[in-house]
Formats: structure tokens, C-alpha cells, sequence
């Protein structure tokens, strides 16, 4: 038991580093891509913890499995650096044996990367899509940024000269509204401020303009409108809630399960595999993690990589394929998991034929 905790702690904890580090390279740049979105107005900045929230599922299915066969090869690696491995061989400790001590915590990921590709990234998917697809469709105030053209659906577009000192007042208002098929008028309103408002029993959106004035023309036409107010309601729309998608992505598992289309059954496929995934590579890294001390802990990681990248390649090909209709769902992508598999299997053979040593 001491072995087994001391193995698994030094694993777990050197995946937590890797994980740690590639969580913040890729959510960073993601962060990055939906900052400049909100600089350019596009949506609201106050979303962006929930966009990313959103997103970590996703993120966590694809690095997990890639941290924790990282942290098995720089984990053991350091241990046969430090010549652990050679005390623990004088004292019984087989390859087999270390397998098993290694298949706890890969269950233990497997659990969480299968809890993510399976339920919270399409969960996460279908949130994020609705949450700009609502705010694409609707005018927030926080949107809006001084000094800029921006449109904000329903064929208008907005400029506001600055916020007021709380941020919930415009200030020097102008709005566009492009002519549609039910009113031929192009109108531009001009107010001195403006604030939106929701009205909470019908879940209906205005935005209140003050002290100004609305111009209306039909293109082609010499007539004009003209309107002076001190108080304009223009109303926006409704609060929306959920919509519904139809993309593959956002399906549930079980609903993927149920439907025969190649495209819904390569996702299925996708998911369901990943967990797996997490086991063959602990069966590949374990034997990859010996190194010579002269060589230093760092050895075989290169190959290692490579080795991960071409795993994880064949199975977006296959998953490509299967969706396409070039491959069939019952064949799947389970032969590239066997072929790794096997792979795993004779580098482990390997190591208990020349021992550990």
C-alpha cells in the first residue's frame, strides 16, 4: 500500500502540473478569441466567464487522457533517473504488477474524461451556441461600445458617443432601421440619451430613447417623415429562452445512440471512445517510461508524442470516415484502439522479457 500510494500520488500529481499547463495554453487562447469578440462589440464581456465555463469540458476530454500519459512517462521516468525502479524490482515489483498499480488512477480519468465527452462538452456545446445565438439576436447595452457602428440584428445599427458614469445610460443615441418587406421606410432616430429596459411580466426588451428626433424615407422618394419627441420607446424583442439545435455536436448520447446516421453514429463512436483511449495509453507509456539514467527522463518523451499524435489522428480519420459513409459504423474506430492496444501489449511483453532493470 505504500508503493501504491506513493506511485499514484507522484502520477497524479505531475498530470495535475501537465494538465494544469495545457488548460491554460489552450483556454488562454480561446479567452484571447472571445476578448477581441468583445472588444469589436460582438458580444457582452460579462459572458465571457460563462463562455469559457462552457468550454472547459471540451478542453478537459482532450487533455486528460494526454496529461496523464504524459505524467506516467515523466513520473516513472524520474524514478528509474533516481534508480526507485531498481529498489522496487529487488523488492518483487514486476511490470505486471506496476500495470496494476497504474490502472487505478487510469480509471479514475477515465471516469472524469468519460463524464465529459459523454454528458458536459455536448451539454457545454448546445449552452455556448445558444448563448451567442441570443446575444447575436438581441441589443445589450454592455454590447455597444462608444464611438462605433455596430449592428445588432432586425436590420439596425446603433452609435452611442459614451456611457454615463454607472454604465446604463447612452449618451448621443443614433439608430438606423434598414426597410423590409413590412414597412419600406429606412428610419434614422437621433436622441441626447437612451437606456434599455425589460419589462418583466411579458419578458419584452425596449430600448427607451429621450430627446430626439426620427427621420423616415422610402428610397426613391422625395417625401421624408419627421418626428420630434421627448421620450421614444423602440421595442427590441423578446428575452428568449433555449433554442433548439439540430447539430450533431449537441446531441445527447443517448440520442446519438438511437440515430442510425453515419454522422450521428461517428460522434457517438467519438465519445465512447475516449475513455478507453486513457487505458491503452497507460498501457503504452508504463514500458515507454524506462530510460537508461544517461539518457535523462526526457528521452522518450519525443517519441511518446508522436506516438500520441498518431493515435489521436487515426481516430479523427476514422471518425471522419465513419460520418462520411466511407467507413462502417459497425467496423467503427474500435481497430484503431486494437491496433494501439497491441502496440501496448508487445511493448509491455518486451519489458517483463528483459525485466525491469
Amino acid at each position: 500500500m505504500i508503493l501504491f500510494r506513493y506511485l499514484t500520488r507522484e502520477v497524479l500529481l505531475t498530470m495535475s502540473a501537465v494538465a494544469g499547463i495545457l488548460l491554460l495554453v489552450i483556454m488562454g487562447s480561446r479567452f484571447i478569441r472571445y476578448f477581441s469578440d468583445a472588444a469589436e462589440g460582438d458580444i457582452p464581456v460579462t459572458i465571457l466567464g460563462s463562455l469559457m465555463m462552457f468550454h472547459l469540458p471540451g478542453f478537459m476530454e482532450l487533455v486528460l487522457p494526454l496529461a496523464f500519459f504524459l505524467g506516467i512517462l515523466l513520473a516513472y521516468g524520474q524514478m528509474y533517473m533516481n534508480s526507485e525502479i531498481t529498489v522496487m524490482v529487488a523488492c518483487g515489483m514486476s511490470p505486471l504488477r506496476l500495470l496494476r498499480v497504474t490502472l487505478l488512477p487510469a480509471s479514475v480519468v477515465a471516469v472524469l474524461v468519460g463524464f465529459c465527452s459523454l454528458w458536459l462538452t455536448p451539454a457545454g456545446a448546445l449552452q455556448t451556441a445558444a448563448t451567442l445565438a441570443e446575444q447575436r439576436s438581441r441589443l445589450d447595452v454592455s454590447v455597444l461600445a462608444p464611438g462605433r457602428f455596430q449592428d445588432f440584428g432586425g436590420g439596425r445599427t446603433a452609435y452611442i458617443s459614451d456611457f454615463s458614469s454607472d454604465g446604463t445610460e447612452m449618451q448621443e443615441v443614433l439608430v438606423h432601421e434598414q426597410p423590409n418587406k413590412e414597412n419600406p421606410h429606412s428610419f434614422v432616430t437621433r436622441a441626447g440619451s437612451g437606456y434599455q429596459e425589460t419589462r418583466v411580466e411579458t419578458g419584452s426588451r425596449f430600448l427607451i430613447l429621450e430627446n430626439g428626433e426620427r427621420y423616415g424615407v422610402v428610397p426613391g422618394q422625395q417625401d421624408a417623415q419627421r418626428l420630434t419627441f421627448e421620450r421614444y420607446t423602440m421595442r427590441l424583442g423578446l428575452s428568449r429562452g433555449l433554442q433548439e439545435f439540430d447539430s450533431i455536436e449537441y446531441a445527447t448520447t443517448a440520442a446519438l445512440w438511437d440515430d442510425p446516421n453515419p454522422r450521428a453514429q461517428a460522434q457517438f463512436q467519438w465519445r465512447t471512445g475516449l475513455p478507453f483511449m486513457v487505458f491503452v495509453l497507460a498501457l503504452i507509456a508504463q514500458p515507454l517510461s524506462r530510460v537508461n539514467p544517461r539518457q535523462g527522463r526526457f528521452a522518450k518523451l519525443l517519441p511518446a508524442v508522436f506516438l500520441y499524435v498518431a493515435y489521436l489522428s487515426l481516430l479523427l480519420a476514422a471518425v471522419d470516415a465513419i460520418g462520411s459513409g466511407k467507413l462502417s459504423p459497425l467496423v467503427g474506430v474500435w481497430p484503431v484502439h486494437l491496433l494501439f492496444l497491441a502496440l501496448g501489449l508487445l511493448l509491455l511483453w518486451r519489458s517483463q522479457r528483459k525485466g525491469m532493470r
